[in-house]
């Protein structure tokens, strides 16, 4: 290819785009031309649609997706590293073995997106929307979920590593025999949540009430959070 911009890595024997403003012209001529997945780094896709396009095993480092959408896009296997994609719509997106690393991806939508076997890890996912989501396999780590919507979410058997769910909407979620390792479940809502057989010993459980004592029948908790949970009634445990 001849584009301006676009640089061939003999090593890896891929295709990588460098710091080009891309439209939606111009990445379907370059899928079109493709031979093997594309690689991006320090582009542009703000704002730019990108709805049902074929990405397959595409990799972005470095790129700006700040209210891109990517509605029903096919995102299997790719990777994202260090990407600001605030707001952007991954609606409906097949994303089975997506890989995100170091992303800030706040605000974004994710409902009906197929995330089997996908991870976040180091990623910033406050305010997102996880509703309906396909999620067998799905890893966070190390993430902010800060006032995202988990509903019906499963964690079952899993290790959370460093996982914010402050304020966030966990209603539905299962945590059965899940172990926290640091992390937040302050003021998150928890509404028919189940924590039976969870170890929740590391986690900030701040700002929960005795009312919800209930969920928590059957998991593990510290000393000191379970004076934190009787001091809401005024109770101190000496």
């Amino acid at each position: 290819m001849t584009n301006a911009g676009t640089a061939i890595s003999n090593e890896a024997n891929t295709v990588a785009i460098v710091g080009e403003t891309i439209s939606r012209p111009q990445i379907e001529t370059l899928i079109a031309q493709a031979t093997q997945p594309l690689v991006f780094d320090a582009c542009d896709f703000e704002g730019v649609d990108l709805s049902r396009l074929n990405l397959l095993g595409f990799e972005f480092r470095d790129c700006a997706f700040m209210e891109t959408s990517l509605y029903a896009a096919s995102l299997s296997q790719t990777t994202w590293r260090r990407c600001l994609g605030r707001q952007a719509d991954f609606e409906a997106a097949e994303l089975v073995d997506a890989q995100f690393l170091n992303c800030d991806l706040n605000n974004t939508k994710w409902r009906r997106a197929r995330l089997s076997s996908a991870s976040f890890r180091e990623c910033k996912l406050t305010g997102a929307n996880f509703e309906e989501v396909a999620h067998l396999g799905l890893c966070f780590e190390d993430t902010l979920l800060i006032g995202a919507d988990l509903r019906r979410m499963s964690f079952r058997k899993t290790q959370l590593q460093q996982l914010d769910f402050s304020e966030a909407d966990l209603s539905g979620c299962d945590f059965r025999e899940a172990v926290f390792v640091g992390g937040s479940l302050r003021n998150a809502q928890l509404k028919l949540t189940r924590f039976d057989g969870a170890d929740l010993r590391e986690a900030d459980i701040g700002g929960l009430k005795l009312v919800d004592a209930k969920l928590f029948k059957g998991a593990t908790i510290s000393l000191n959070q379970a004076a934190e949970l009787l001091g809401e009634l005024g109770i101190t445990v000496a």
